[in-house]
């Protein structure tokens, strides 16, 4: 049978599953069985438990569940509120005053959470009411909030860095470094463009009180725990003390003991962290191997050659490349979340990227920004929900005021394309100093 026909056919099975109640995870098991039976002749349940043993085993994957259980306290604990006391103080110099906070906040909080969603919603609970309170722009200050809360998905720890790792056998310490030089960029442009806004009109974030130098110096230790636990974490993969999943471990003991230290950590916060870890770690583990389930299907099945081989006889330029996948992606982040973006297309992309002469490493972090824009695109996007959630606006126009957040992620984008070293230069300090 033609190996397009069969693609289609896969292709549509896909998306009927999807398009029903049934998880994502199941589906992708569903449409690799059904093309095992249906267009090879390997026994098809014979090899399954070997890929759910084999692609789960590991120690690698032991530091997806820390990470999340990480989040998960912080996201719970007083120390992201005591976060946003921290940084007021001193936004205040800047135009945009305390909108920066939503930036600055979103950065700090992705740097110990790993998740987006628990970024944009603990940042956002905590920020949205006291903006509004002081009469700041409604939607520059959901824009940028949406916008910087994406950041949970690429400034390490991030689980999709982890899961891309794990499925395209690339070092999760070099992604995690990877991600921090497109991170700051981000953050730099959301800032500066806040900044220009608002010497373009000052009203948007109206001034409301000053604070003194002394004010400032006592909120800095609000700030320390969150900042201790980047460093003790992002700086002990980045030295080569630890693996990233003792530097998982790590995280997990240092955000116990601040949230303990803050008063904040009890029984029910620990058990309602503990099972929104079991929950958030079991829904994406089913997902990774039903995409490898699915992925060993089409292997069989051949089709990653042929469409390897259908890309190179177009003789695309490699920046055309970038453009046509980065048009598909942003279609696809339209209809489908994250995760599934990943684990449905690397198997067939990954291949056409290497063959251009692009590193896996680099189009790890361009992947991750992709899934930031899907974050905050209609009608799948997370961030928009999330934010539905705290402000009940309605999501279109929360999407509206998120398209210059979007735009923005699109120039860094660009920027990475043009100079791919921007990306690279870290890992490549990492791997000099022997990490």
């Amino acid at each position: 049978m033609d190996l397009t026909i069969i693609l289609i056919t896969i292709l549509g099975l896909l998306v009927l599953c999807l398009g029903t109640t049934i998880p994502v995870g199941i589906s992708l098991v569903m449409v690799g069985l059904g093309g095992f039976i249906i267009f090879t002749d390997s026994p098809p349940l014979k090899i399954l438990p070997n890929i759910l043993w084999n692609n789960t085993n590991s120690s690698t994957m032991l530091a997806l569940p820390l990470f999340i259980l990480m989040g998960e306290i912080l996201f719970r604990s007083r120390i992201s509120e005591n976060l946003f006391k921290g940084l007021s103080p001193w936004m205040g110099v800047l135009p945009g005053r305390l909108i920066h906070v939503n930036v600055i906040a979103c950065g700090l909080f992705a740097a110990v959470s790993g998740s987006s969603a628990a970024t944009t919603a603990t940042v956002g609970k905590i920020t949205l009411p006291e903006l509004f309170k002081r009469n700041y722009s409604r939607s520059l200050s959901i824009g940028t909030l949406a916008g910087a809360g994406t950041l949970g998905f690429l400034i390490p720890p991030s689980m999709l860095l982890i899961i891309y790792g794990i499925m395209a056998n690339v070092s999760i310490g070099q992604l995690f470094i990877a991600g921090i030089m497109p991170g700051i960029l981000i953050m730099c442009c959301f800032s500066i463009y806040v900044i220009i806004r608002c010497l373009a009109n000052p009203a948007l974030a109206p001034k409301t009180e000053d604070y003194t130098w002394t004010q400032r110096m006592k909120a800095l230790p609000l700030v320390l725990p969150v900042v201790l636990l980047i460093t003790f974490v992002l700086g002990s993969i980045y030295a080569g003390w630890a693996t990233p999943t003792e530097a998982a471990s790590v995280g997990v003991l240092g955000t116990l003991l601040f949230a303990g230290f803050s008063r904040s950590l009890t029984k029910e916060v620990f058990k309602q962290a503990l099972l929104g870890s079991v929950k958030t770690t079991g829904m994406i583990m089913l997902i990774v191997f039903g995409a490898y389930y699915l992925t060993a299907s089409v292997a069989y099945i051949g089709i990653p050659n042929m469409m390897t081989e259908f890309i190179a006889s177009l003789g695309l330029s490699s920046y055309l490349l970038i453009l046509i996948l980065t048009l598909m992606y942003i279609v696809l982040g339209c209809l489908l979340d994250g995760l599934s973006i990943i684990v449905l297309t690397l198997p067939i992309v990954l291949p056409l990227i290497v063959e251009a002469g692009f590193d896996p490493l680099w189009f790890g972090i361009f992947l991750i920004i992709m899934i930031e824009i899907a974050q905050i695109t209609p009608p799948i996007g997370f961030n928009l929900f999330v934010i539905n959630g705290i402000t009940k606006d309605d999501v279109s126009k929360i999407a509206q005021y998120a398209l210059p957040s979007l735009l923005l992620l699109l120039v860094v984008v660009t920027i990475m394309t043009i100079y791919p070293e921007f990306v690279q230069w870290l890992p490549n300090m990492m791997i000099q100093n022997g990490a």
